[in-house]
């Protein structure tokens, strides 16, 4: 029995990771409902498009407020503090959104929400680590790493699935569930500690606050950037620039006092610099598979999530269930470099098939390219967190974890703004130069247009003539919106690549629990 244990119970260590697990897959689960239920929330509160748009923000943001500092402050206060009261009042808040329709009040409601999500993820390697015995190690990485993929690709049938079958309540009260589920786990395995004082009394308080809020400023501008036109909106470019010279606050704060929370030392190996640009590689890659390829359903063949959610269930998430496994006994005998390599060699296969599409291309037809995109999130980012974790300092363990939550958040955040942007000013560019090659006149348009307008011809000739027009508009938008999804697997192609790149110039592993031969 440990000391201070309430009624002599002795903590059960495996509990306490499966409770910050389970917040993983809660986290992973809510912000890809929220993303893709959006427009049924929207027309169940009543929301504008600009409205939908700020409370999409408004509830995700605060994640990248608070995530950052949730490893620190579970070293000083302990998982019992950070995650058995939060939970509760997240359940609670998850209970009281879908009965709310003033606006302001849903943003309040939304952003505490957020900020409850945002302490469920960033302290469960060091839990992991902390409670498990050594050999569980990469079992429990393996479990973590799994959330990402599988609740990306998982979250899109469940959001059809509530919004037709349960109401789209349930895209929040599944969690009313989930959460007391995971504030018991923690209660029955998380030890009772005591404030750590010494710890608290050095707390770098200027330097949470400098790069929470200057990186919340910049995920802001990236979520309103598509919309708002980037560069052209003041609102953007304040955000912007606003974050920038915090964030430059936090570098300076960090470089001159005592006790840093954040030192930037950990960034200064080589192997660590590349793994944060491989990083960002892998999550953009990542996040265009798991997002260009639902967005063409749904905008080119019009498809609903409950109709491409089997798609992304039976053949990206649960094939990752079978494959975390073989990569975890992979790892443990090849480097993970050269997994790595394989995954990320994984996507840039899965995007070159893409590019071959057509707007008559089905669910069907992307078997193999969501195979395969399975393949690469399971080995390739369970080898990029473990080489990370290879090579790490135990000691700044908290300090990398805060770097790692810009990956996390920012990264995604960031592949899924700009491919947004991509996407629209391809669909553009496209519109316009199919729109050159149809001129007033020309034989073959005035050959479709006949033909259109036979089929309309019931309801009068200029009727006629109109919606033939109308259909003609449609089928170019439809081929540009096709050759601009091609062009973001394009993209996707070639940032895959240069993650291989830089792979390639990472250096080996320090030995240790993490390298291949010492795995598990």
């Amino acid at each position: 029995m440990q000391p201070g244990e309430a009624g002599g119970r002795a903590p059960i260590p495996s509990l306490a990771v499966a409770a910050v697990l389970l917040g993983c897959f809660i986290a992973g689960f809510h912000t890809r409902l929220f993303g893709i239920g959006l427009p049924d929330l929207r027309g169940a509160m009543g929301l504008d498009p600009d409205e939908g748009a700020w409370l999409s923000t408004v509830a995700m943001a605060p994640q990248m407020l608070v995530a950052p500092a949730i490893p620190w402050l579970v070293a000083v206060f302990g998982l019992r503090r950070m995650l058995i009261g939060p939970a509760l009042v997240y359940a609670a808040v998850s209970l009281l959104i879908p009965l709310t329709r003033d606006y302001p009040t849903l943003l309040v409601l939304h952003a505490l929400h957020g900020a409850l999500l945002g302490a469920f993820v960033p302290a469960a390697l060091m839990i992991i680590f902390r409670s498990l015995p050594m050999r569980f190690w990469t079992a429990g990485v393996a479990i973590y790493v799994l959330r990402a993929g599988f609740t990306l690709n998982a979250g899109v049938f469940l959001t059809g699935f509530y919004t037709q079958q349960l109401g789209w309540e349930w895209l929040y009260w599944q969690d009313v569930v989930l959460a007391p589920i995971m504030a018991l786990l923690t209660w029955l395995g998380a030890p009772r500690v005591k404030v750590d004082r010494a710890l608290l009394a050095k707390a770098d308080w200027g330097g949470m606050i400098l790069f929470g809020v200057g990186l919340t400023m910049v995920y802001v501008a990236l979520d309103q950037g598509n919309r708002l036109d980037w560069l052209n909106s003041g609102v953007v470019v304040s955000l912007l620039v606003g974050g920038a010279v915090l964030f430059a606050g936090f570098l300076l704060n960090e470089a001159v006092v005592a006790d840093p929370w954040a030192s930037t030392r950990v960034l200064m190996s080589r192997n660590i610099a590349l793994l944060l640009a491989t990083s960002f590689c892998f999550t953009f890659v990542g996040t265009s598979n798991g997002l260009v390829l639902p967005n063409f359903l749904t905008v080119v063949r019009q498809l609903r999530p409950e109709q491409t959610g089997e798609l992304l269930l039976l053949s990206v998430a649960l094939p990752m269930v079978v494959l975390m496994p073989l990569a975890l006994i992979v790892l443990k005998r090849v480097d993970a470099r050269a997994v790595l390599m394989s995954g990320l060699a994984s996507f840039a296969l899965a995007a070159w098939l893409a590019t071959g599409m057509t707007h008559d291309w089905a669910p069907g037809n992307f078997v193999a390219v969501a195979l395969l995109q399975a393949f690469g999130q399971s080995f390739g980012f369970l080898a990029l967190v473990l080489y990370g974790l290879a090579n790490s300092d135990p000691a700044k363990a908290t300090s990398f974890v805060a770097y790692i939550q810009i990956i996390r958040l920012l990264g995604t955040e960031n592949g899924s703004s700009l491919l947004g942007t991509f996407v629209r000013v391809r669909e553009q560019v496209h519109s316009n130069l199919i729109g050159l090659h149809l001129e007033a006149g020309d034989g073959a348009v005035a050959q479709a247009l006949a033909g259109l307008s036979s089929m309309y011809a019931s309801h009068g000739a200029a009727a006629a003539h109109g919606r033939a027009l109308g259909t003609l508009a449609a089928m170019v938008q439809r081929e540009a919106y096709t050759l601009a999804h091609i062009d973001a697997f394009r993209l996707a192609f070639w940032v895959a690549i240069v993650g291989m790149v830089l792979v390639a110039c990472m250096g080996r592993a320090k030995p240790g629990p993490f390298t291949h031969r010492q795995i598990g």
